[in-house]
This record gives C-alpha cells, structure tokens and sequence, in this order.
C-alpha cells in the first residue's frame, strides 16, 4: 500500500498494511537547532514548507510517511493583505506594527511567541465597508495563483498543479483547504471585540461571518470544479483555549454552523468524505457541533495540560469521529524510555479505528534529533 492508501484505509475502518507516520510539521527554532547540530543544512532549515522537497526529503531522514497538513490552500483570506507597517518604536526597543491582517501587534525582535495583538482596524460598520469587503471579493485569481505541492515540486495551480491534482494514481494524501469561518474573523476584529459586536450590532456580525463562509464557499466549489482530485477538506479555526471555546457554543452552533454545513455538502457532493479541522486548545464542546455539520476528523487532538483524547469523544459521539494526532511530542525531549511509554499510551486509542497517531502540533525546538528518527521507527515496529 502506498501513504494515500494507508490513510484512506485508516479513516474508513478498514484494513491496511501498517500505520502511516505522520507529524505536522516543525517550528523553524527546531530545524535551525538541527542546523546547528549538524543533522540538516542550514539551507534545510531555511526552506523548509509543508508538502515541499524539503519536507519530504526530511520524512526520508527521520523515518515519516507523510505530512498530513499536505493542502491545497487557495486564498480565501483578505486580498491584498495589509502590508506590514511599523506605526511606532517603543522606549524598550519593541515595536507597534500593522500586520497582514489590519491588527497592531507588540513585536520585538528574536522573540519567539505569537506576538500580543493591542489593537484592530475593524471595529464597527465604516470600517468594514471601507477596508475589510473590498478585500473578500471573490476572483479567480485567489485559487488559479495558489501554490501546488505534489511529490514535493511548487506548481501554480494553473500552470500544471490542477493536472498534476488530476493524476489518478498519485501516491500522497492531498486535501483541499476550505478556510476559516470563525478564525479569520476573531483575527481581524480580535477576541473580545468579536463578542462585543454580537450584542452590539448583530446584524454586522451577521454580515462578516455570512460574507466570509460565501467567499470560503465559493472559493472550494470553484477549485472542485476545476477537475483536481482531492482526498479530504480542511478547515483551520484556533478559537479555544485551555479551558474551552472562544465563542459560545450555542452561538456557534446557530451562526457558524450551518456555514459548515453548507461546504462540507459541497464537498461530499464531489465525494469527499474526510473532512477534517484544526483548532488548538480544549475544543470539546465544539466537538459535537462541528461533527453534526459534516467536520468528521479532528487534527490535531491537543494533548495540551486538559489532555485532550479520541476516546471521550469516540464514546460519546461515536465512529462517525475520527482523528489524526493526540501523540504528546514533549516527551520527544526526554529520551528512548518516554517515546516507549508514549507509543504505549497509543495503542488502545489506535485500536479504536478510525485513527492516526500524529505529534499534536508543529514539532518543537525541544525536540531531540535521535528521540524523532526512534519514534518513527518503533511507531512502525508497533503498529506494522
């Protein structure tokens, strides 16, 4: 069985030759630690990208299969972006700068956090007629000049990705990204401020949530319709935290729901049946929400202080949910012993079905060389 075969087979309960080993990608701190260690090039560890040569030259070094997060990822987000402007240098050296997105952030150099976000260019009705619509129009152009990675070569997707996509007897696993229906949004308005605008003007958080879900619509049915050959959706959200949602889930469920449910139809209409979501944090009150609007897969399952698990989940709602990740990869920094325990705590979660072990996020600068290349190769020896 080639990777795509083992996945499909994995997620439709049904029998495969070994476990695919999958990861989600690194933190840039990690390979240039490797860089620095002798184990890559520099040169690797400056190019490296989801899907591309390097990553797929690194899956040969460490012993992976595959990089889930391998995606088609048209642009469903504000085109153009914002350029990036410094707006104002602080006495301690940090600056205020407008990201791509239109928010303030707090930046200083060689920090390695996401930086804090102080303030938003969306905060009412002007702001979003004047600088946010006119960036969401849907154009074609936000999905022919999307890059294509398969078998590690960058295409444009109309200059040979869309043929290369079309390819019957391809050997990866290749979804299509269908976008942010929340996410986005609580980026560009921040956190708080996007609870406030619910009571404030609802009829304008209506309208921003409605208008991103038909750009994120039309954005996946005009790539569907385009003749490339996908094997699963994806959305990205982050909007939890370690102690639960960003959004209440009844709001969730009545506002963004059926804005799901609506891609996840188009989708399925083009058989696709594997639809997967990335949101960090405790995510188990969306869980069932996400599930009854057509998100079947969650990716990744964060460990995180809750320890977040498949099989709650599995025992509450259940094979109609699968999974990719939930592997602690901290213990990547201790030694052979804790990745033993780990793949241990593993198995009665893989013989659930229906699930794919996988580092619950990017691999860490913690993370040590050898403790990765053994846990691919006793992931192979234990579920062979």
């Amino acid at each position: 069985m080639n990777n795509r075969e083992r996945v499909s087979a994995v997620l439709h309960y049904q029998d495969y030759d070994r476990m695919p080993v999958a990861h989600f990608g690194y933190w840039n701190e990690t390979l240039d630690k490797w860089a620095a260690e002798g184990h890559i090039s520099p040169e690797v560890a400056a190019t490296w990208g989801d899907g591309n040569l390097t990553d797929l030259a690194l899956n040969e070094q460490l012993g992976f299969d595959l990089n889930y997060y391998t995606t088609f990822f048209p642009n469903s987000a504000l085109m153009p972006a914002f350029q990036r402007e410094v707006l104002e240098e602080l006495p301690d050296g940090s600056l205020k700068v407008r990201d791509a997105e239109g928010a303030v952030e707090l930046y200083r150099e060689g920090a390695g956090s996401i930086p804090a976000r102080i303030d938003h260019l969306l905060k009412d009705r002007a702001s979003w007629e004047e600088h946010y619509k006119p960036r969401l129009q849907m154009a074609i152009d936000r999905v022919d000049w999307a890059p294509v990675y398969v078998g590690g070569e960058r295409q444009r997707f109309d200059e040979g990705g869309r043929e290369a996509l079309m390819d019957p007897d391809r050997e990866e696993w290749y979804g299509l990204h269908c976008g942010s229906l929340y996410g986005n949004f609580r980026n560009w308005i921040g956190m708080e401020e996007a609870i406030f605008l619910l009571y404030d003007d609802e009829a304008l958080f209506d309208e921003i949530v409605e208008w991103n879900g038909e750009l994120c619509w039309r954005v996946t049915k005009a790539a569907l319709e385009s003749g490339a050959q996908f094997d699963f959706a994806h959305f990205w959200e982050d909007i939890c935290f370690k102690s639960g949602p960003l959004i209440s889930p009844r709001v969730f469920r009545k506002k963004i729901g059926p804005l799901y449910k609506r891609i996840t139809d188009l989708v399925g209409s083009y058989g696709i049946d594997i639809v997967s979501l990335d949101c960090d944090g405790k995510i188990d009150a969306l869980v069932p929400i996400w599930l009854e609007n057509g998100v079947n897969t969650m990716f990744p399952i964060e460990v995180g202080t809750w320890k977040a698990s498949i099989a709650p989940w599995r025992e509450q709602l259940g094979k109609g949910l699968r999974g990719v990740g939930g592997m602690n990869k901290t213990i990547l920094a201790y030694d052979y012993a804790a990745v033993d325990a780990e793949i241990e705590r593993l198995k009665p979660l893989v013989d659930l079905g229906g699930y794919i072990p996988c580092p619950d996020h990017r691999i860490a600068p913690d993370a040590k060389w050898e403790n990765v290349q053994y846990y691919c190769e006793q992931m192979r020896k234990t579920f062979g």
